[in-house]
């Protein structure tokens, strides 16, 4: 687990640590120092803790201009334990919709299990960004997580999409891509 990076090519374009409107400005991290985990497996320092035991982030982009952003996950996203909705929603969301971000990208591939309980922050989260026009996607969410996903009735909160090429577009690109399918889908 220690072996899996935040996706690194579109560090040139962006980085969170960097811009003074993102929860993770100024964070310094180092290449060596292991100190993070899933359970009892280290991960990549690169990843973001904010607040969650088992859930770990990157920021990969953000556009202030189109109102997105791009955010990488890993880890196991239990709600029914730890409330990992919660604390997503209070320490990284609501910073972000604050700064007028109303549609997310979640890459979801690296989320290995998924622990349901209450709705509330998901309707929460969807009633603070759909009257502008927002919404929130995740990507290539593995199948079982997926699953309970779906059992969870999260799937009209947090739209479901499959893309195995995005790591191949530019962000805008990816951005817009989802954007036209989301067009059509909340029609």
């Amino acid at each position: 687990m220690h072996d899996i990076e935040p996706y690194y090519n579109w560090r040139h374009l962006y980085t969170a640590e960097e811009d003074e409107y993102s929860p993770f400005y100024g964070r310094e991290y180092s290449e060596f120092e292991y100190s993070n985990s899933v359970y009892n497996y280290y991960i990549h320092p690169q990843w973001d803790e904010f607040g969650s035991r088992n859930l770990y982030m990157k920021i990969l982009f953000t556009d202030y201009q189109f109102n997105f952003v791009i955010i990488e996950l890993l880890g196991e996203w239990n709600d029914a334990i730890d409330n990992d909705i919660m604390t997503m929603k209070r320490n990284i969301i609501d910073i972000l919709i604050a700064q007028g971000i109303n549609k997310f990208i979640l890459l979801a591939e690296n989320v290995m299990n998924f622990h349901s309980d209450d709705v509330d922050y998901y309707e929460e989260w969807w009633e603070d960004i759909k009257d502008d026009g927002g919404w929130i996607v995740a990507l290539n969410m593995p199948i079982q997580t997926a699953d309970e996903f779906r059992r969870a009735k999260l799937d009209y909160y947090i739209h479901l999409l499959e893309d195995e090429k995005w790591r191949t577009y530019q962000p805008l690109h990816l951005f817009n891509m989802i954007d036209n399918i989301m067009l059509k889908r909340l029609e």
